[in-house]
Formats: C-alpha cells, structure tokens, sequence
C-alpha cells in the first residue's frame, strides 16, 4: 500500500534520510524502518496495531516519526511518569527539531503531580499536621513554588515521593475545590490543561488514561483537544493497570482521611453549626470497627471475598460492619448538607463522603458479572477491592467501537467538570484561541487546516519490548480485547549470542526449599566479588529480597562493594547510586530488588554486566484475581497453567532479563537461579522466550564469563 505518510517515513528512516543527517547516533535498522511503516499506514488509514519491538530496534523513534509527519494531533501514553519525562523532555523535542514542524507539545499528569498553592497555604496554617523535618521541606517548597512555571514536583530534588508533605500540598479528585478554590486562577493542574488544549502531541501515563475513565460514564473525559491517533507504550503494563482503575474500592485510610477533614473543616469554618466531633467520631469508629472485624493477620494478605463475606469473616458481623460505614457516611452528609453553602470546602466535603456511601452501598450488594472481590489486609488498614478480570469489555465497548475522538484525559482521581469555568465547557473554542489568537508564537506555531468533521476510524497503536511468547502476542491481545488487531513482532538487532551468556546453575536446591535464597545469596556475592560490583539481583517476592539483601550484605563486608536494597533509600537515589558508584571508579555496587526495578531500569554501558534472577516470576496461585482469572479459563476447557501461568512468567522474565543488554556495545551475564528451567517442558518453553544467548554449562564457564568482562 501507498500513501504520502508512508513516503515521508521511508524516507526520513532511509541512510541519507532526515534522521541520518540530523540525528547524533543514527543508524539505519530495518526493524524499526518496517515498525514506523506499519505505524505510518495504520495512522493514516485508521486501525488497531500491535509492535512488539525487542530491546534495541527503537521503537520510540519508530511511533513518533510517523505520529509527527501525519499532522495529527496524537495522544502519547506511557507506564510511568519517569518515561512520561523522557519523551517530553528528550526524545519528542529531538525529533521535532530534527523534523523541523511546528509541533506544540503537551505534558499532563496526575493531580498528585502538581503543587496546588491552595493545599500549601493551608499546610503552613496547620501547625500540627508537619514535623520539624516535613515544615523544612515545606519553607523548600514555599521557595520553590515561587520560580516554577509548570508546579511539576518532579523538577524539584531531593523530594522524595514518598514524603509525608506530598498529600498535604497537592490535591485529588476528593478535596480539590475546582473553580470555587481562591488560587483557581494560577492553578497549576489547570495551567497543564490549557497547555494541553492548545497542543498537537499530549503525552499522559496509562494511570492517568484509565482513571479518567473510571469516574466518566462516557469513558473520556472532555477537555483534551479531540485525537485520531493514540499510542500507548509499554502497553504490556495496560490491563493491570486499567483492572486498578475499572473497579470499586473504600479503605479505612480513606475513611479516615476524610474523618480528619470533616472535623478540621467543620471546626474551622462552621463551628457550633453541627456537631462535629459527634460526626466525626461516628466515622472513625465505623472504620476502625471494620477493620477490628477482620482481625490481626500475618503480614499483608489478600482474603477471599465470594459470599457474603470474606473468607474466615462472621457474614453477620462483616455486613453489619459495612452498614455502621453507610449509616456514618448519612450522619455526616446531613452534617454538612446544613452548611454546604458556607464554603466550597464543604460541598466538596459533601461529594466525597456521598462517593462513600455509593460504594459501600456497592459492596452491599453481589459481586459484578465477570468480575472478583477482595480484601486487602496490612498492619494499618483495609481495603475493599472489587475489579474486572481483564479490560478487554471496556477497550471493545467503549473505545475501539465507538472510534471514540478522544478528548480531555483530565487527571488522575478527577471528578466530572461541572464546576469548571464556562469556557471549558466549549473545548472547540478554546482550540481556536490556542490555534491563532497568541501573538506571542502565532508565527512560531501556524495554525493547521484540519477537517471540521473527520470521518476516518481512529487509529490505535501498542507497543511493547514484551508482549507474549506466541505469534499472536495472546497474552497482550486477550485481556485487551485487541484480537482483530494488526500485530507485528520485530526482533532485537541486537547479537546476543556475542553480547550475552545464560547460565542456570543446577547444583541449587528447589526455589521452594527454605535454603534457596540463602545459596542465591552466596553465588551472587561470589560472582559479584569476581566481577567487582556491577550487579543487579531480581527477586520475586520481599521476602527473599530482604533475605538474599542481608547476606549479601555480610558477604560482601570490607570487600569494597556496596550493596543496595530496595526499600532502604527512594528508587530515585538507588538508581543514582548505582550509576554513580561504577562511574566514579570506586568498589562498584551490588543492587538487590523486587518489583518495579524489573523493568524501567536502564543502565547501559560497564555499570551492569550481570543480572541474577532468583526464581521464575510466575504470578502467585492464591492471589484472588490470578485464582478467578485460571477459573475462567478452565471453564473455558482451556488450561490455565499453558495458557495464562506460564505466558505470565515468559512476559515477566524477559523484562527482567531485558535489564543486562541495553545497547550495541553492552556485554554481560544472566543467571537464572531455578533448575525448573532444564528440568520441565515449560522451562524449555521460557528459555525459547529469552534473546538467544550462549548457554554456560558450569560455575567454571560461569567464572570465566566473568572474568572476560572485566576491564583490562
């Protein structure tokens, strides 16, 4: 097929092409050459593509090219707000220079992003809500907030996400005040907005894209200028992220929160005018009751909930318990209906606890179709979970049918914009002011003539380094209800059999000994002390992280090494650290880490030459929705371990394994520390999954890969 869109990308990927003379560091690939055509003829002409792009193809240039020559405006999403940063900050500006267009971008976030000046004030006022150390962060942040353009609090360092401060000075869909708020004029969240208005490419993360949907029935939202195109990258993150969003959920740190801003509030602006301390009490104690109700339990758990209760719960006492929640939540609204005038802060008061009382009116009820309920259980609450089992209903009903023109993606937690000011009740105007009415860049930015009615299907693109291990990506397309999408599969140009060895040392007992962390513990320090540092330990649960952290760490004492554990300093810092400590030449580092440092963590070059993986990542049997999702499957005649276990560890295992190869030049050593691997047909299955590494048959092949990659 031919068409001008197609042209323009061969002929900015070809050798002499745009990008070779403008682009430090290009090189022609025909994978990412064959993905940017199949993303150009899927722009132009409307559809659902699915890439997944191995590790080196690049496939950010590959989406971008053809997103930015079409002339469309494009909504770019992304897992993390970390990856949201690089495409908006490095890779988007990049191109649009080497393109020369004039292309207007967008960053938009989360409401939990933004400093909201509003929340900051009443953060100072309140004394006894900061400690000695989170009020000097505050005064850092006061100082801050008077230089920044964007109140992004990531351009501020050495706030660490984790900081009690955070939900003092940034608002939610809860408490945010919209257009009654004092500061609503020079509110950063809708600063972000009005730049997202005015701009061709927004880019947003999947949390933001989905949580806008859970809180609007018609599935967008609608401030973002209407798109005929929409990417999502690293879209293998897309369905567990959106069953988060797509269900219903209370918890007691919820309930409580509001508890203290009904009280603050109340006290604050309406004192006398009801009883608060009365109201207030009544909902702390119904949280605490359900809490009580489930009793102590060892460590975090998920309970079962199929009945009436969750499993191991008096039926009597758990719905009681709710009820007690619901008749709280109507003694607090008959509270705050009596003042809601007074203040916006009350009718927003009034919105929440009303949000409340529908969901746990919801969890009165049976269990949705199709989909799973839970508890979550920690030391210091509860919470209520009720979610889909996959997506695929939502993506089929609701975006991929309809060829919906996606508009406004808001924010994070946001609730329906009835409050807002009158024009962004008219997004179509405010598009035109954005297009040609600001003298400051209406010759840097010329208005673009688009149709005032297209009638071309949207076009959907996917992509992933992972997305399955079988021709049809199933694993991807399934739970996405992506099954009639184009799906293309282009290999890493990478030469792993040269860059890289897999070994799987046999001698370990099984990954369900008690023993097993312990010898992994002591193979990495070995291989970590022959190879000075430079090492990266993946592990599958916290527990084994802390217990391979401690050993490692009296292993490697006085050897010069660091060794790093996850949990013991922000991501941030750690990755920091890593990164520098081989830089500077010193010991080198050792991180041990679970979770979210098995992918999206990107450390090319000398500082990481060996990855050891403790066990297979398979997803854990007694988890609710992992057990509800193998059901439907076996009512399905279809083999839940084949067909949803396995699949799930081969997607899992290459993001970890894709941590050690990141470029060209890279060299290094996987270890694979479970026998399962070369002892089980599905083993064989998994390792068919990896980059085609050289095998190492023995610690001695293993020490001497070691050996070869260390600096002469």
């Amino acid at each position: 097929m031919s068409h001008p869109l197609r042209d323009m990308v061969q002929e900015a990927f070809a050798p002499l092409g745009v990008l070779a003379r403008s682009t430090d560091h290009f090189q022609p690939r025909q994978g990412q050459t064959d993905m940017a055509l199949a993303v150009a003829d899927v722009v132009a002409l409307g559809g659902s593509l699915v890439v997944e792009a191995g590790t080196g193809v690049g496939k950010t240039f590959a989406y971008l090219v053809p997103a930015l020559l079409s002339g469309e405006r494009v909504l770019l999403s992304t897992a993390t707000k970390a990856l949201q940063d690089q495409l908006y900050a490095r890779d988007l500006p990049r191109l649009v220079k080497a393109l020369n267009l004039p292309v207007r971008l967008a960053l938009l976030k989360g409401r939990s992003s933004y400093l909201c000046t509003h929340r900051m004030a009443l953060a100072r006022e309140d004394h006894s809500a900061t400690d000695r150390h989170t009020a000097h962060l505050l005064s850092r942040v006061e100082t801050w907030s008077m230089a920044t353009r964007s109140g992004d609090l990531a351009e501020l360092p050495g706030l660490d996400e984790r900081s009690p401060l955070i939900p003092l000075i940034t608002s939610n869909r809860e408490n945010c005040l919209g257009s009654q708020c004092p500061k609503f004029k020079t509110c950063f969240v809708n600063a972000a907005r009005r730049e997202a208005l005015g701009a061709d490419v927004v880019v947003i993360n999947h949390h933001l894209f989905f949580a806008d949907m859970a809180v609007r029935e018609s599935g967008m939202a609608e401030l973002l200028p209407s798109v005929r195109v929409v990417i999502f990258d690293e879209a293998h993150q897309l369905n567990e992220t959106g069953v988060n969003f797509l269900g219903n959920q209370i918890g007691t740190a919820q309930l409580l929160d509001i508890t203290r801003d009904v009280l603050a509030t109340g006290l604050q602006l309406a004192r006398g005018l009801a009883d608060w301390q009365g109201t207030a009490s009544a909902l702390e104690r119904s949280a605490r009751e359900l809490r009580l109700v489930v009793g102590k339990r060892q460590g975090a758990s998920k309970l079962r909930w199929v009945g009436e209760s969750p499993e191991d719960i008096h039926p009597g006492a758990w719905q009681q318990s709710l009820h007690d929640v619901g008749a709280a939540c109507l003694q607090a609204l008959r509270a705050l209906e009596t003042v809601s005038e007074i203040a916006p802060d009350f009718m927003r008061l009034f919105e929440r606890v009303a949000e409340i009382a529908k969901r746990v009116q919801a969890f009165l009820e049976p269990c949705a179709h199709d989909a799973v309920r839970w508890v979550d259980v920690s030391a210091s609450q509860i919470r209520l979970m009720e979610a889909p089992l996959d997506i695929a209903t939502t993506v089929r009903d609701r975006l991929l049918t309809q060829g919906v023109g996606v508009k406004d993606i808001g924010q994070e937690d946001e609730a329906p914009w009835q409050d807002e000011p009158e024009a962004f009740a008219e997004p179509e105007r405010l598009f035109a002011e954005h297009d040609g009415a600001r003298d400051d860049d209406a010759d840097a930015y010329p208005v673009r003539q688009r149709p005032a009615e297209d009638t071309r299907p949207r076009s959907w693109i996917f992509t992933s380094a992972t997305l399955g291990d079988d021709p049809r990506l199933r694993w991807f397309t399934e739970p996405c209800g992506l099954e009639s999408a184009q799906v293309l599969r282009v290999s890493s140009p990478f030469d792993y059999p040269a860059q890289a060895a897999l070994y799987v040392p046999r001698q370990l007992v099984k990954p369900n000994d008690p023993a097993h962390s312990a010898q992994v513990a002591q193979l990495a320090s070995d291989a970590a002390r022959r190879l000075g540092g430079r090492t990266l330990v993946l592990t599958t649960t916290l527990r084994a992280l802390r217990a391979i952290g401690d050993v490692m760490k009296q292993q490697l004492d006085g050897s010069g090494i660091e060794v790093l554990v996850q949990g013991e300093w922000p991501k941030r810092h750690l990755m920091e650290r890593f990164r520098d400590g081989a830089q500077a030449g010193e010991g080198g580092c050792v991180l041990v880490a679970s979770a979210t440092f098995w992918e999206g963590f990107d450390v090319p070059g000398d500082a990481l030459q060996l990855v050891i993986i403790d066990k297979l990542p398979f997803p854990p049997p007694n988890d609710p929705l992992v057990e509800a999702r193998g059901k439907r499957l076996e009512a399905q005649g279809r083999s839940p371990f084949n067909d949803y276990f396995v699949p799930e560890a081969v997607v899992a295992l290459k993001q970890g394994a894709g941590r050690l190869i990141r470029r060209e030049t890279d060299q290094g050593v996987l270890v694979l520390c479970d026998n399962r691997l070369v002892t089980t047909g599905y083993g064989r299955r998994l390792i068919a999954a990896l980059p085609p590494m050289r095998q190492l048959g023995s610690d001695a092949d293993l020490a001497q890969a070691l050996d070869a990659l260390k600096p002469v």
